[in-house]
């Protein structure tokens, strides 16, 4: 099942993708509702309305507005590792986005306005949405704690990630972090997403390609290790790394400007589409 959060007259609503239109559902967040504990598909069909609106032209909203945690995995691909001149490490490289970073399927992905010189780049994910928390949680129970999938473009101002040796603040700009369009039940997907094609366009170019079996750390393992130490909550979101192909990597550098557009598409999760705008002056 294919759920979307989406402005409708002038609520947060809930609805599941039929083809070219929209089921509503109701005005009750995803987050909120894996925070209780709800089995979305059993919600949808017992709440599932008779009112639909055409998929085309809604102003869709992040799948998860506010989620507890979003995770990034980085370094998780070998060849993006190598682009990227690290060691290769043995344990998950993690760090933190923010939900006020977070946009929606064709809202403006924001070119900060810092500095002229500003490196804004693309880095196509796939992101996994929990169902279920926990604590010290085994790899082969991992996978029964998710809700579903999704697609992001964790876009990186290089210049500030690179500051420090913390990523933090090159990670978290406003405007950055794109999420959507739907959040695609696990029954709906190969366990763990395995085997999926990832792709990333820009302006019609394609600038990363890879299966998501090229993983190190697979989502069952992600899962399992994070929980050692943290306690994982309903609605976090692990944003599960990206290939090689980066614009900081390449020379010379392909980084994105205003008007420039960005797909990201995961084979049968879908297609995030973005443009990219310069930050308003003060």
């Amino acid at each position: 099942m294919r759920f979307v959060s989406f402005e409708h007259d002038e609520n947060t609503t809930l609805g599941i993708r039929e083809g070219d239109y929209v089921r509503v559902v109701g005005h009750e967040t995803l987050e909120s509702l894996l925070a209780r504990g709800v089995d979305l598909d059993e919600y949808a069909k017992t709440n599932a309305g008779e009112e639909r609106v055409a998929a085309d032209g809604l102003k869709l909203l992040p799948p998860l507005q506010r989620p507890p945690k979003i995770i990034c995995v980085g370094l998780n691909y070998a060849d993006h590792t190598k682009e990227s001149k690290y060691e290769q490490p043995d344990y998950p490289t993690l760090f933190l986005r923010v939900h006020t970073s977070l946009i929606a399927h064709e809202q403006p992905m924001v070119r900060p306005r810092v500095s002229d010189s500003l490196g804004l780049d693309f880095e196509g994910e796939v992101a996994v949405v929990l169902g279920k928390g926990g604590r010290h949680i085994s790899k082969d129970d991992a996978l029964s704690h998710v809700a579903g999938y999704s697609v992001f473009n964790d876009g990186s101002v290089r210049e500030y990630q690179f500051k420090t040796p913390q990523w933090t603040v090159g990670k978290n700009f406003d405007g950055t972090g794109a999420f959507g369009p739907d959040l695609v039940t696990a029954d709906e997907l190969p366990p763990g997403a395995k085997g999926l094609r990832l792709e990333t366009r820009l302006n019609g170019e394609v600038v990363q390609s890879a299966s998501t079996d090229d993983m190190i750390f697979d989502v069952a393992s992600v899962i399992s290790i994070v929980s050692e130490a943290i306690t994982l909550e309903p609605g976090d979101v692990i944003v599960s790394g990206t290939p090689s192909g980066i614009g900081w990597a390449r020379a010379p550098r392909l980084l994105m400007k205003a008007g420039d557009v960005c797909e990201v598409t995961v084979e049968q999760i879908g297609t995030l589409r973005n443009v990219v705008t310069d930050e308003a002056a003060a």
